[in-house]
């Protein structure tokens, strides 16, 4: 049985005014189920009952934190099992989602990295997550105006995927979200990045996880630096800014003695020369076997210092949701006083 969710909206069942019903019980109102779509005939709520599954979880855990962010938990309809992260702001409402099952890119610092690879999300897989959380937290779906993919998993490992449900996030009759308003992050794979930028249709927000400026410091905390150098990445950025117009932003894990020293945030300064762009130093969240530890709030000053001296803007992003183990790196299928949920998809 096919999930509704991989469709884009333009091949959705149905035809005319019915197919928009029909997103709009999707999309804009988050039913959980097809016999809830009252609007539609009978016959027809049978027959999608009969040749889609709307929900693509059978369960859904959330761990709440302190802060106020959710830590949702999914299983799959295989059994296997991702994570998602609700973050409200007094301005926004922030999701972050997954692309994959744990995640083969295995940073030496990040929780998901250690836990390997288990499969791609498939789009509708993805854009559920959305409809979950929004469900969850008492939301129409549409009400989650920002989201990053900085979740679980590396998103040009499952490019087309991911590409295909960002344009189901996009179309007008689904989410309709702001491309400015949807963040990819990666690792870094420089080929990934190109083909990024030749998707016209899209533009969204680039994030990439340099984590260190020399070569030696990175390939030994980032396995797949040795295929994908920071000249090559930093090349495939400026392209990236030269097709989309976009601000670039760089994310840089703060490790104790690794990569936190003076002479690595010059480095960092000259490496972003001319591009325009941000960089987000982020005090490196613990979990347990990590073999790292986060920098000091003197240690980050002093390479804060340093960067804006070179005219680098910067900030120090604080991560939420760290006692829920829902915080940058962490994600890793904890369940810190977890609540067990309905499978349920969005409200009914």
């Amino acid at each position: 049985m096919r999930l509704l969710l991989d469709l884009h909206p333009d091949d959705y069942p149905l035809e005319g005014y019915r197919r928009r019903q029909l997103l709009d019980w999707v999309f804009g109102q988050g039913v959980g189920s097809f016999a809830a779509m009252s609007t539609l005939p009978a016959d027809l709520r049978a027959e999608l009952e009969r040749d889609y599954l709307l929900n693509p979880f059978r369960e859904i855990e959330t761990v709440r934190s302190t802060d106020g962010s959710v830590k949702y938990l999914f299983t799959l309809q295989d059994g296997r099992q991702m994570e998602a992260v609700y973050m409200p702001y007094l301005d926004r409402k922030t999701i972050c989602v997954s692309t994959m099952v744990g995640c083969p890119a295995k940073c030496a610092f990040c929780a998901t990295g250690a836990m390997g690879f288990g499969r791609n999300l498939t789009p509708g897989e993805v854009v559920g997550q959305i409809l979950a959380v929004a469900g969850g937290e008492g939301l129409a779906p549409r009400e989650l105006r920002n989201l990053v993919f900085m979740g679980m998993g590396e998103p040009l490992l499952n490019y087309e995927h991911t590409m295909n449900a960002a344009r189901i996030l996009l179309h007008p009759l689904a989410l309709g979200m702001s491309k400015r308003r949807i963040t990819l992050s990666t690792v870094g794979l420089a080929k990934g990045i190109r083909r990024l930028a030749a998707e016209d249709d899209l533009g969204l927000k680039l994030a990439i996880s340099l984590h260190a400026p020399d070569e030696e410091t990175r390939q030994r905390i980032i396995p797949t630096g040795a295929a994908n150098g920071i000249g090559d990445i930093m090349e495939a950025a400026r392209e990236y800014q030269a097709v989309t117009g976009r601000r670039l932003t760089f994310e840089y894990s703060m490790l104790r003695g690794v990569n936190d020293h003076p002479w690595q945030a010059a480095l960092l300064a000259d490496l972003l020369s001319g591009l325009v762009s941000h960089v987000n130093l982020i005090p490196m969240n613990p979990w347990d076997g990590s073999g790292f530890e986060s920098s000091t709030e003197a240690e980050i000053q002093t390479f804060y210092d340093v960067l804006e001296a070179r005219g680098v803007d910067v900030s120090v992003r604080r991560s939420r949701g760290k006692d829920a183990g829902a915080a940058c790196g962490q994600l890793a299928l904890k369940r810190p006083n977890a609540a067990r949920g309905e499978a349920r998809f969005g409200a009914v």
